[in-house]
């Protein structure tokens, strides 16, 4: 009888076992301001809920792992790209809570100015329909050149209609901006990556797109069968209300005001 009773004990604790590992809750993100903000997510623990950081090093995978069940949650993308995505690849995805609103910039380490960008200087700019728009949005901004009418943030290269310096462009992955920053002329920049990297002043910036348009804040997004889970509402509480997440989210972006903003707060 003692043996048996032993027996049951062991399986119910490694029932529970189970289930506790099952808890686990996995956060998809890219690296730097979002992957330090939802590791700095540590009192989840404290509250019984175990939280595993996925890293990312593009924009697409971590929809695709999203979509397959491999995460749980992602906090990597804005409405506008969320939109787009759902649109070309029919994600069952649902908007679960907002982030960090993260400025973005146009970047140079050989010029000083926009006058000094040389006729066919080269630029780098996202490789992603929506980010692609918020770079050429800047270029025009800046003068460099002139898009159709009404394309918005959805513009991309095929939609510039004026090119007075003969610009070339290379389509690179969001993240990977940064590195190629120093081989051309003008860059498209993402301040958290470049502190990521280490690589050069996040605000050195010859132009910003702002952070005033909150749809351009980062979401947390799951799957639709999965909105009503009730550790990822934890998780989200718990995010927007840390003050480790908040110091978190301010080294990341160099503790600069004008490189970012508090979101779910505005």
């Amino acid at each position: 009888m003692k043996t048996l009773l032993l027996a049951g004990l062991a399986t119910t604790l490694l029932s529970f076992a189970s289930l506790a590992h099952a808890a686990a809750l996995k956060v998809g993100v890219t690296p730097g301001a979002y992957a330090d903000s939802v590791a700095a997510a540590g009192e989840a623990k404290a509250q019984g809920l175990d939280v595993e950081v996925v890293e990312f090093s593009d924009w697409t995978t971590p929809n695709i792992a999203l979509a397959a069940g491999d995460i749980d949650l992602n906090y990597f993308q804005h409405k506008p790209f969320l939109a787009n995505a759902v649109k070309e690849r029919g994600y069952e995805f649902a908007d679960v809570g907002t982030g960090t609103l993260a400025n973005i910039g146009l970047y140079s380490l050989k010029h000083k100015s926009f006058d000094e960008i040389p006729q066919n200087g080269t630029v780098a700019i996202a490789n992603d329909p929506v980010n692609q728009g918020r770079g050429l949005l800047l270029l025009q901004k800046a003068g460099l050149i002139k898009l159709k009418d009404g394309v918005g943030f959805q513009g991309t290269l095929d939609d510039i209609v004026e090119n007075p310096k003969n610009l070339s462009f290379t389509e690179v992955e969001g993240p990977q901006l940064v590195r190629v920053t120093g081989d051309v002329d003008l860059a498209l920049g993402y301040p958290h990556f470049i502190v990521a990297a280490k690589a050069f002043d996040p605000a050195g910036g010859l132009i910003y797109s702002g952070i005033d348009d909150k749809q351009f804040a980062i979401r947390f997004v799951t799957r639709k069968d999965n909105a009503d889970n009730p550790d990822i509402a934890k998780f989200v509480q718990i995010y927007q209300t840390s003050p480790k997440v908040r110091s978190a989210i301010g080294t990341a972006f160099a503790n600069d005001p004008k490189l970012y903003t508090i979101a779910w707060e505005k």
